[in-house]
């Protein structure tokens, strides 16, 4: 399996604010606790012991013993749930929606950086152990965002009229998603393995979580993943201290907007904007905003209010009920975990930058922020076609257009480039501009006149020959494309609109153990690996 790989600024797919979070510019210094380098860790784990004891590590391994009871689960994940109640245990964690059948290919790319991330610390930190945990991301309520996947250009989808939190949804109905999804993947060894994973994780479990938690096991227990429902009462238990001074202090309103502020003096791009409060209250088969207004509590859409002195007395009693929102998920996170590193995608990244100082307020030790490994996946039969018509790497990831431009102006035995022209012209002008000063300056608008005429026939010019010599090489150029076109389905990343289930297919295993070889989640680059 050769790999290659590209700079994420030049995929032309990542924000500024990330590619320049990875080239590590001064500006955002203050955004972050420490770059996630491997020295870099050694500091992070002797700040995370000084903060995290013995009460939640108990518990933690406790609550994964009692979600994973009836579970066929590996010995590694059996000894990674049990060694966290060790104070030389720390986790690496990634976060990820309950998407059906896993969602875009970069589910895995989350968890297996996860996972070597933890193999690579071992390596340097051995007397630590080092635990790989996928935290569900059981309470959103964004159902439209996770229930369907894409195979082969179509979208398999699973309707339903639930609401609230997620995880609690029932599987009824995926009855019906199945029949579409055994149709679609066909006969096969890979195909039938596919369809059982499907069948076993929707169909012979009630709700969302447990299904997903299956799906992830079959998928990555060999490799030691934990998986962590946190909708859950005890852990919630821990986490009420910081629920309270939420709710009485509106905490992270007032630390992230200052952020915010800094970012926009920045100029950069802010991606989540803090609630006054944000929680939700989860209950009956509805997660809605706490909102308060002149000292009472209420939630949204319903007829539930408190006093102040009411509310923290109902926390107290039912936590389980009290849902933290994209702001406060992070803190709960590394309130009730050892966590040492969170890897998430571009977007995760940028808010996670926003939180620092609500972690600041809380007196909680901010992460390691990671990027995760990216990665486009091509056949040895693409790459073979992508030499031969001398496209490289480089050349796939840009847009259409001017993927297109480039191939004609680099196949053709014309050409068709005007810069040099265009750049002659200008110089021409700028004489005539001269000419115009020393002699008659009213003349300089008739002569500005002209220089933007004829530049803009000499563009047009060649534009109209680019076309001619684009349906003059159309076939080699549908060729192009079309290969194009099969790597960035829908012109986007691959990783983020592909189903794992479509390369499952073709690759089998081979495809998980191959990307746990060859991503590296600590390079900073773009991985493009040929199967």
């Amino acid at each position: 399996m050769p790999t290659d790989c590209l700079s994420f600024r030049d995929t032309n797919y990542f924000s500024d604010f990330i590619c320049d979070y990875l080239d590590e510019k001064s500006e955002l210094k203050d955004l972050y606790n420490r770059f996630p380098t491997i020295e870099n860790f050694k500091a992070q784990i002797e700040e995370k012991s000084k903060s995290f004891g013995s009460e939640a590590r108990n518990l933690i391994s406790q609550v994964l013993e009692n979600q994973y009871s009836g579970i066929d689960i590996s010995e590694l994940t059996q000894e990674n749930i049990r060694s966290l109640s060790s104070e030389r245990t720390f986790t690496i964690t990634t976060g990820h929606q309950l998407n059906l059948f896993t969602g875009p290919l970069y589910f895995l790319y989350k968890i297996i950086s996860t996972i070597n991330l933890t193999k690579q610390l071992k390596e340097i930190y051995p007397k630590y152990n080092f635990v790989p945990v996928y935290w569900m991301a059981s309470e959103d309520h964004d159902f439209e965002e996770i229930n369907y996947f894409n195979f082969k250009g179509k979208k398999i989808q699973w309707n339903s009229n639930q609401t609230g939190a997620v995880g609690h949804f029932t599987t009824d109905g995926l009855e019906d998603v199945f029949k579409v999804v055994a149709s679609e993947f066909g006969p096969g060894k890979n195909a039938e393995q596919l369809k059982l994973w499907f069948q076993e994780a929707y169909l012979d479990h009630n709700n969302l979580a447990d299904a997903t938690r299956y799906l992830a096991n079959a998928l990555f227990g060999k490799q030691g993943l934990v998986i962590l429902d946190a909708d859950d009462k005890d852990l919630k238990r821990l986490f009420i201290p910081q629920m309270k001074k939420e709710l009485v202090e509106q905490t992270a309103f007032k630390t992230v907007s200052e952020t915010n502020k800094t970012l926009e003096n920045l100029d950069l791009k802010i991606q989540v904007n803090p609630r006054e409060i944000n929680l939700f209250y989860m209950y009956d088969g509805s997660r809605e905003r706490i909102v308060e207004d002149g000292g009472i509590y209420s939630v949204l859409e319903t007829d539930i209010s408190w006093s102040k002195s009411e509310l923290l007395k109902h926390l107290d009693e039912v936590p389980e009920r009290f849902s933290p929102n994209v702001i406060m998920r992070p803190l709960y996170q590394e309130v009730i975990l050892p966590n040492l590193c969170y890897i998430g995608g571009g977007g995760e990244m940028i808010y996670w930058l926003q939180l620092k100082s609500n972690f600041e307020a809380h007196k909680v030790t901010f992460p390691i922020l990671l990027l995760r490994n990216s990665a486009l996946i091509k056949s040895k039969k693409q790459a073979d076609k992508l030499s031969k018509l001398n496209i490289s790497d480089k050349d796939l990831f840009l847009d259409r257009n001017t993927f297109i431009n480039k191939k004609v102006r680099k196949i053709s035995n014309i050409d068709i480039d005007f810069s040099e022209q265009i750049k002659h012209l200008g110089e021409q002008f700028e004489d005539l501009h001269q000419l115009a000063q020393q002699t008659d300056k009213s003349f300089l608008g008739a002569v500005k006149a002209q220089e933007v005429k004829q530049l803009k026939g000499l563009k047009h010019l060649e534009k109209r020959l680019l076309k001619a010599q684009k349906r003059k090489l159309a076939d080699e150029i549908e060729r192009c494309t079309e290969l194009q076109e099969q790597l960035f389905p829908s012109k986007s990343l691959q990783e983020r609109n592909t189903n794992f289930s479509q390369l499952y297919l073709e690759y089998g295993e081979n495809l998980i153990v191959e990307l746990i070889t060859h991503l590296n989640p600590l390079s900073g680059e773009f991985a493009i690996i040929t199967v």
